[in-house]
């Protein structure tokens, strides 16, 4: 589906929708690579959305399924290899030719596996601001183990908690409230954002896990259940949408007013905003 027509006068009286790159520009270029990160900065997305697990010697690695079987040329779970394993792998070959034929020369690197302190150091190199949105991964056999990693590791980049009078750079998400209770835990000031394949009934009045400030429903809640956004925001919350790729469902999380939505396609859905 093309994304010929923009949407008239999108925001009225209201701030920009953000558009979040999942796992980079990952229509054009392999999912979670250097490669579709660089890509989705210079299309000019507000935030990039990546997934992180842990490996068998204690890194992060921004990968969605729990095994590489899909993403790679190889094989078994994320959690049983080492971080020297999974750099011997191919993580882009098997998407074959990306949209764009330089892409790989012009973005860098979309086939060696990425940790999550790589693509801290790309945001951190990035001339404007970029946001982050990262998602931990559960179940898995290290559980909190995850959460405390990432957060030593957001300390390092000074991202565990915002300056004074600044929006936080970086959110955490997850399907899991206990991994976002861990998160506030142990940095309270960092949003958390409670992901959503349905609605619980003890969700459906608008409110979340106790601390969370964001909701995160799928695109499939929207359409059933396109009530539900003024209800979140009734109840004080932002409300964070994925995956939105196709243009009407653009269209309908603008009219809806939700805060951000995320895309695998970046620089279409921006154009389509007029953006």
């Amino acid at each position: 589906m093309t994304f010929a027509r923009a949407i008239p006068d999108p925001y009225p009286q209201r701030r920009p929708v953000q558009v979040v790159a999942h796992r980079g520009a990952s229509e054009d270029v392999p999912e979670h690579t250097l490669a579709a990160y660089r890509k989705a900065i210079e299309d000019g997305a507000d935030a990039l959305e990546c997934d992180v697990r842990l490996t068998a010697d204690g890194e992060l690695v921004c990968v969605h399924d729990w095994r590489v079987n899909r993403v790679s040329n190889g094989r078994g779970a994320v959690s049983s290899l080492e971080l020297a394993d999974l750099a011997a792998l191919d993580f882009g070959s098997w998407k074959g030719r990306t949209t764009d034929p330089e892409a790989p020369e012009r973005y860098g690197d979309a086939r060696r596996v990425l940790t999550l302190h790589r693509l801290l150091e790309l945001v951190a190199d990035t001339d404007r601001r970029v946001e982050l949105a990262i998602e931990t991964k559960h179940p898995t056999r290290w559980a909190g183990q995850v959460e405390e990693r990432l957060l030593e590791l957001l300390r390092r980049f000074d991202l565990d908690a915002p300056p004074p009078g600044e929006a936080s750079r970086v959110r955490v998400m997850s399907f899991s409230s206990r991994s976002l209770r861990r998160v506030r835990l142990g940095a309270p000031a960092l949003p958390t954002v409670y992901l959503m394949q349905y609605v619980s009934p003890r969700h459906r009045d608008g409110r979340l896990p106790a601390g969370v400030s964001i909701a995160g429903p799928s695109m499939r809640i929207l359409r059933a259940n396109p009530g539900y956004v003024a209800r979140l925001h009734a109840a004080g919350h932002l409300v964070h949408v994925w995956t939105v790729d196709r243009a009407e469902d653009v269209e309908l999380c603008v009219r809806l007013g939700v805060d951000a939505v995320i895309t695998n396609r970046p620089g279409q859905v921006l154009a389509q905003l007029g953006r």
